[in-house]
Formats: structure tokens, sequence, C-alpha cells
């Protein structure tokens, strides 16, 4: 996708609250020996995987997450020698791109395992491949829900050092966020009982998501996968307002005004004519529509235009959207879409809660047409 550099929208990202945000969680799990893998899948939330790398990095990250070999891949030519996990499960078709760079990967059956070792002994003078198991603890997503087939499959990887080597064993669970703990309980025990069976203990066992680690830290284990709250937001939304530490945001969304018009009562703006103004009014347009991931479903949210509340008035468009002006504004005038405007601030978690959805869609939702715009990192 062609990157908007030449018009005023842009994404803003401070690389500095990443770093705090990670220093934060260090400084939790000071006089432990776990350590912080950043989460970088689906382009860091949003915010570009390899500036928040670099953030996450000269923060203390001893490695990293992502979700697919194709996002390990690329931070393997950005020249990250970290370790890097990927959570998602890899086709056994792709081993050797796994080995020659050395990623960690997620296993989650004995058949895939075997279906490996065909493949891997094909490659010349293969390495062996670092791999952490996954336990399904009650997520229903991926992994071993059988302490047989776990065993079985601890046991396959030991006869096969050659080619395999035990790294890590996991669960991620699917309601650490919530304050009803009874579920994550239940899945904790499960884990357990699941990770009790393997004849000794891999180097990393981690079961710690952004909430476990901020509402469950006693279950830490040794790994930390510190996702959305790096980013500074809160997983759970409101449910959970309390927190250890203060999170800050990393993010923020601007524009700016390139069309300012008086409308008489009666005229009607966007597509279907939704709207119709009930008096003269002041109209902006601003270039940001529903392709750079800003939903037709924002549609009667607000903007901030020197600290005032503007309505976005009739439908999103797919290249830009009108918002009703209290005064004529200049055109170049800023508009904030997330962050603060004089004393007042829109954040992600308000226009999540407008959208009926949660921070991480909307900003997973950004499009690359936004370009990125990033503070550097302060000497520390």
């Amino acid at each position: 996708m062609t990157v908007g550099y030449l018009r005023p929208t842009r994404i803003l990202v401070d690389q500095n609250a990443i770093y705090e945000n990670i220093q934060n969680e260090l400084k939790d799990l000071k006089g432990t020996d776990a350590v912080i893998f950043p989460v970088l899948k689906a382009n860091a939330y949003g915010h570009g995987m390899i500036p928040v790398a670099e953030a996450a990095q000269a923060a203390g990250a001893a490695g990293f997450c992502v979700a697919i070999l194709d996002e390990a891949l690329a931070l393997r030519r950005a020249n990250f020698m970290e370790p890097i996990l990927v959570l998602g499960i890899t086709q056994p078709t792709e081993i050797e791109l796994v080995i020659a760079n050395q990623i960690s990967i997620t296993v989650g059956s004995l058949e895939w395992l075997q279906a490996a070792y065909e493949i891997v002994q094909q490659i010349p003078y293969p390495q062996p491949m670092h791999i952490h198991l996954s336990v399904d603890s009650g997520m229903g997503r991926i992994g071993f829900r059988d302490a047989t087939e776990l065993l079985a499959a601890a046991t396959f990887i030991k006869a096969h050092a050659k080619y395999f080597d035990l790294e890590g064993i996991f669960t991620h669970f699917a309601t650490a966020d919530d304050p009803d703990d009874t579920y994550f309980k239940e899945q904790s025990a499960r884990f357990n009982e699941l990770v009790a069976v393997l004849p000794e203990r891999p180097r990393f066992v981690h079961v710690s998501n952004s909430a476990t680690s901020l509402w469950h830290s006693a279950c830490n284990e040794n790994l930390i996968r510190m996702g959305i709250s790096m980013y500074g937001l809160n997983p759970s939304g409101n449910a959970i307002p309390e927190l250890p530490y203060a999170l800050k945001p990393a993010l923020s969304l601007e524009s700016e005004l390139v069309f300012v018009k008086q409308v008489e009562a009666g005229s009607k703006i966007g597509y279907g004519a939704t709207y119709e103004a009930s008096e003269s009014e002041w109209i902006g347009t601003i270039p940001i529509g529903y392709a750079d991931g800003w939903s037709r479903r924002m549609q009667g949210s607000t903007v901030l235009v020197d600290g005032h509340r503007c309505e976005i008035i009739g439908r999103v468009c797919m290249d830009q959207l009108m918002i009703r002006l209290p005064k004529q504004y200049p055109v170049g005038t800023k508009v904030v879409f997330v962050g603060k405007s004089g004393d007042d601030e829109i954040t992600l978690q308000e226009i999540a809660d407008y959208a009926g959805t949660i921070h991480y869609e909307i900003i997973c939702g950004l499009s690359d047409r936004l370009p990125r715009v990033y503070s550097g990192i302060d000497e520390h």
C-alpha cells in the first residue's frame, strides 16, 4: 500500500513511552529470573515493528514474540539477533528457514513433530530447532490438551535431540483481564498439571501475557510476553482500572483541516445525505477515512480541534470525513483523533467504547497508508 506522506494525516509513536512501560515491568520483576519478550505481531499492534523493537531492545528486552514466521524473518533482516518466538503454528515445510535463521517456533501436536522429523532429516547439517510446546489449558486455540500426548512429544524431542531442542513450554489465559478469576485459576491448575508430566522443565516456562503480569504476577514463571501494556494500554479495557504501575500510551493520531466552509440550514452532508444542518454551520473536511482504518462506525463520535469536541457528521468516506466546527477555523488547523488538545484528551479506550469493540482492534486496524512518525529514544 502507498503511504500517504504528502497529506497531513499521521500516526505519532512515542518510543520513550514504550521504553518506560518496559522499564516499569522490569522493575516489577526485580529479584526474579524472569525476562521480557515484547510482542511485536501485527506490525507491533499498528505502532510499527522495527522502531518498537528498537525501543524495546534499548529498554532491556531479552527477545521478541511474533505471530507468524514472516514477522520473525523481518526482524532478522533488520539485524535483531535476540531470540524470536513465533507464537502461531508454522508449517513443517518452512523448517529450513526456521533453522537457518535460528527462530524458535510453537508446536502443538505430536503429529507436527513427526512430520517435521521426516523433513529435517533431508536438510544438510541442520542445527537443532528451538521448540516451545503450546498447552491448551482452556483457551481452545492451539496446543496439547492431553498429558499422555504432551509427554510423548517431549520424549520424541529428547530422542531426536540432533534435530529438536525443547526450549520452552507455555499456555495462554483466556480471562486474565477479568475481575472474576475463577476460570483463570482453572487454567492455571490445568497448565501446572500438564507441565508436571515432563521429565524436566525446559529453559522457559511462560504463561504471562500483559494481563497476567499486571494482575496475576505470582504466576509469571520466567518469561513475560509483554503485549498491549508495552504500548501503554490497559488489557482489560475498563474492567480492571487498578494497575500496579502507570501505563503511558505510545500512539496518537492527528490530521489537519483541508477544507472549511459555512453551510446554511437544511444543507445535507455526506453519502446517503444522513446529516442535515439545523442552522448555519461551519463544516471542516479532514483527509482520513475508512481506508485508513477510521471506520464508518465512528460517525457521530468526536475529534478535538483547538481543545473543542467536534462531531463527525455524515458518513465516514473512504478517504475523507467531515466535522461540525464551533466557529470558522483556518485550513491547516490541527485535528486530534487520538491524544490531547488543550485541556481535553481522546483515548483509544474511548474510541473503542464508541465503536463497540476493543482498543486492540482499533490500533491494529490503522492502515499502512497512514505514515508513522517516531520520537527518538531519550538518553536514559
